[in-house]
């Protein structure tokens, strides 16, 4: 039996604005997460965009009052390094308040450094595939497609950027998973499955919600891609995939993204077809999940695909790789295909365009399991997850035992 999660103290340490877009909302989501299943979160973010929870004690690391330091000023990598630092001198201070300490990527070395000295457990989360798998898979396409990332491109190799990450791997206790794909990628790269942990994340029910008067008055098929297309999101798989399916001759396909300036140009001549909407950056995601039928995203490599788990909650059937999150499965509440493979994805989508009946099915899979996919239900897996990392460690200190008197 794990350790309870009810008065669990964990030191979240984010080393990003957290609150703000992508990984920064992904991290203000699990601390409220966290509150909500009863733990006790010291959280030490670089700085905040949004008000956490109150029950939260948040002290930031690069804010001073009104003031906070620009990341481009002094460079990512030291600014990130300099958060570390500060959270890692912080911790022999809190050793005593602290059970379990959590760690973001690249913000992270010195204070899983320390954290092992005092003897407090650590994880180390995840959000995205082995970085060397992530690097070399997108690579590999890229040259397939004649595309050359910017240097600063977040999936250009980085020599450094891959050091740093696998050391914070070996240093450790667990690292935290979203999903079985991230899980495959660190174990083909040897590391120790028991090192492995798998939690989840979620989607905000108040935000994504389905619209069934909408859906009911709408012609044709509307497929809708969701974030930063770029090449690691297959947007060039599903654009060829529409063309291909005589789905296209009636329906609407919507981009919501940014878009890689080279992407675009080998994409030029499908993004020109009347069947094809780019909508660019948009606010408005949930909104446009319900006025669609289908979501599509095949990913060559994910982390997770939160936009999955909105889909559901929206009931908007995700057509997805199996790069993306587990929580699809297909035939029940998705449709599934191989990486790369346009075939398939072609007759997903002929399929829930020829066939109403299929697609309703699959949307009423969708909402069935959408109340299991909450960050409310996340936040009690990870906190579930944390138990098990300290019944495993068997370093959990008893609550007011400092580590000096251990």
């Amino acid at each position: 039996m794990s350790p309870t999660p009810d008065g669990l103290r964990v030191l979240y340490s984010f080393p990003h604005r957290i609150g703000a877009g992508r990984i920064c909302y992904t991290a203000w989501e699990q601390v409220r997460g966290l509150v909500d299943a009863g733990a006790v979160v010291l959280a030490h973010p670089a700085s905040v965009e949004r008000a956490l929870p109150p029950q939260a004690e948040v002290r930031t690391t690069l804010t001073w009052g009104s003031l906070r330091l620009p990341f481009r000023a002094v460079g990512q990598m030291r600014a990130l390094s300099l958060h570390d630092r500060i959270v890692a001198g912080r911790l022999p201070r809190l050793a005593d308040e602290v059970d379990i300490v959590h760690t973001w990527p690249l913000g992270a070395r010195r204070t899983l450094e320390t954290a092992a000295r005092l003897g407090i457990p650590t994880v180390l989360e995840r959000p995205n595939a082995h970085t060397r798998f992530a690097y070399e898979t997108v690579q590999a396409e890229c040259e397939r497609l004649g595309i050359e990332l910017p240097p600063d491109h977040e999936h250009a190799y980085n020599e450094e950027v891959l050091r740093v990450e696998e050391e914070e791997y070996e240093l450790a206790d667990a690292l935290l998973c979203p999903s079985d794909f991230v899980v495959k990628t660190f174990l083909d790269e040897g590391v120790p499955p028991e090192k492995l942990v798998r939690h989840v994340y979620g989607f905000d029910e108040r935000a994504f919600f389905p619209d069934d008067e909408r859906r009911e008055s709408a012609p044709g098929l509307t497929v809708l891609f969701v974030g930063v297309a770029a090449v690691r999101k297959g947007l060039h798989f599903a654009l060829e995939a529409w063309l291909r399916s005589p789905a296209s001759d009636e329906g609407t396909f919507l981009i919501a993204g940014d878009m890689l300036p080279a992407y675009e140009t080998i994409l030029a001549a499908q993004l020109a077809h009347p069947s094809v909407r780019v909508l660019g950056h948009r606010d408005d995601v949930a909104e446009l999940m319900r006025a669609a039928d289908v979501l599509v995203l095949p990913s060559i490599e994910e982390g997770f695909g939160l936009v999955c788990t909105e889909a559901l909650g929206s009931g908007c059937v995700p057509l997805v790789s199996d790069a993306c999150t587990d929580v699809c499965c297909h035939g029940e509440n998705a449709l599934v295909h191989r990486v790369g493979d346009v075939d398939a994805l072609e007759e997903h989508l002929t399929l829930v365009h020829r066939d109403p009946a299929l697609l309703e099915s699959l949307r009423a899979g969708c909402l069935r399991t959408a109340p299991d996919l909450t960050w409310t239900a996340a936040g009690r897996r990870l906190a579930d997850v944390y138990g098990e990392v300290l019944e495993r460690t068997g370093r959990r200190r008893p609550v007011g035992v400092a580590a000096a008197d251990e």
